[in-house]
């Protein structure tokens, strides 16, 4: 199975563009873990990660409409990783949630 399910915040307003007629935007998320105390005492910081999210077809109309930079989103989707070739033709990869369903969240 291949699901991931992410809480957390928009950090850039969604790039929209289209492939062969189809809405795709892409934009991070941050979430963030608490900062708490170890089994052994030790302090453990927070610790945010981002992720790229990318989302097609209606859930795309969607985010171009109502999702901007801050909002808070829960997402549910698949992770994908790319890989091609840059310019200077040094391999590139990048992971990505490719959004199923999400919930915009107060």
């Amino acid at each position: 199975m291949n699901k991931a399910i992410l809480m957390g915040y928009v950090g850039r307003d969604p790039e929209i563009r289209y492939i062969e007629s189809r809405p795709l935007a892409s934009f991070s998320l941050a979430t963030t873990e608490r900062a708490r105390r170890g089994a052994n005492g030790a302090e453990i910081p927070e610790r945010t990660e981002w992720h790229n999210i990318v989302m097609f077809d209606q859930n795309a109309e969607i985010a171009e409409k109502y999702v901007r930079k801050g909002t808070r989103l829960l997402v549910e989707g698949k992770i994908r990783t790319r890989v091609w070739e840059d310019r200077n033709a040094l391999k590139r990869q990048v992971t990505e949630i490719y959004v199923d369903h999400f919930d915009i969240l107060k």
